[in-house]
């Protein structure tokens, strides 16, 4: 078991952030095997093979990806903490990526290989300016397979850092952490457990860590720049169900009750939303998703709760009968 250790300061002084680079790399691993997740189904369908045929003809992106999607120890280049918090750009983080060595490179490439199950060596690592290479493939599948999801994908994080920071304002992180994901977890007061394997402990630095949730239904890692900054990726809550939800002639029947636009949002409120974030999801005017809330609030279907300058939505008990 591996931990990670916070001071009172450093767990005061955590966060959440954002981190286009982590959601590159969910994405091109998602790319590279079959799609299993409803809510990105589409997303893959469209570019998949857009994606693999790229791949295919270029030696060092195949070998790299390779490696990448069957490693289970990931290379420090791409597990890098966002440095923006919510603002985080992947130019930001690809600055970083590219001010790697080729000597640094290759001996991180090497640990990844001997931590796969698919044996297929580094013959692939030709020439020099690695890091440069490495860089310019993952701005390629962020400019051409995930930017143009980013908004749909941006809304749906920025909602699960809303729905977590409640739950920290009110209940304290280890409450926040609680689900997660599977293979985290709290331990005493003063540790996060994120991994089983006997590796040291590590210490969180006074500014504490941050939380990068990322649009995948499973997966985790941790990034790190050493000695003390850590930063723990994690699938966004309820990400994997977004496909699915009640039978089709029960939505039908909704909407004949209570309206399209008004069954839309009582069911995107299975998680608590803003009104700003249902009229991204939605793709309506805040003002129409405003008068739909109030109406929906005033039936008891819906409640609201300040958290900070926001008010989350969430559905009351009758609202949950309701949907489902």
């Amino acid at each position: 078991m591996t931990l990670l250790r916070l001071s009172p300061r450093a767990l005061s002084r955590s966060r959440f952030a954002l981190s286009p680079l982590a959601e590159t790399f969910g994405a091109l691993r998602m790319l590279t095997n079959p799609c299993t997740d409803p809510w990105l189904a589409s997303w893959h369908e469209r570019h998949a093979a857009t994606f693999r045929a790229r791949v295919a003809s270029d030696r060092f992106a195949a070998g790299l990806v390779r490696l990448l999607v069957t490693a289970s120890w990931l290379p420090d280049f791409v597990t890098l903490p966002p440095t923006g918090g919510m603002r985080t750009t992947l130019a930001q983080e690809l600055d970083a990526v590219r001010r790697f060595s080729d000597p640094e490179i290759r001996t991180q490439l090497e640990a990844s290989d001997q931590h796969t199950d698919i044996a297929g060596g580094l013959d692939w690592l030709e020439g020099t300016g690695w890091a440069e290479r490495c860089a310019q493939l993952l701005d390629t599948v962020w400019r051409d397979h995930v930017r143009p999801d980013w908004p749909r994908r941006r809304a749906l994080l920025e909602r699960e850092v809303t729905y977590r920071a409640g739950l920290v304002a009110v209940y304290g992180w280890s409450n926040a952490l609680g689900n997660m994901n599977k293979r985290s977890e709290w331990v005493g007061e003063d540790a996060i457990r994120f991994s089983h394997r006997p590796m040291a402990d590590r210490v969180v630095g006074p500014e504490g860590m941050l939380f990068v949730p990322v649009t995948l239904a499973r997966g985790t890692w941790l990034c790190e720049v050493p000695p003390d900054s850590f930063a723990l990726v994690y699938p966004a809550r309820g990400v994997a169900e977004r496909g699915g939800g009640p039978a089709d002639d029960r939505v039908r029947a909704l909407v004949r009750l209570i309206g399209p636009v008004r069954a839309r949002i009582l069911l995107e409120l299975s998680r608590p939303a803003t009104t700003t974030e249902l009229a991204t999801t939605l793709e309506v005017s805040l003002g129409t998703a405003g008068g739909h809330i109030t109406v929906l609030r005033e039936a008891g279907l819906i409640e609201g709760t300040r958290v900070g300058r926001r008010v989350v939505y969430r559905r009351t008990d009758d609202g949950d009968r309701l949907a489902g």
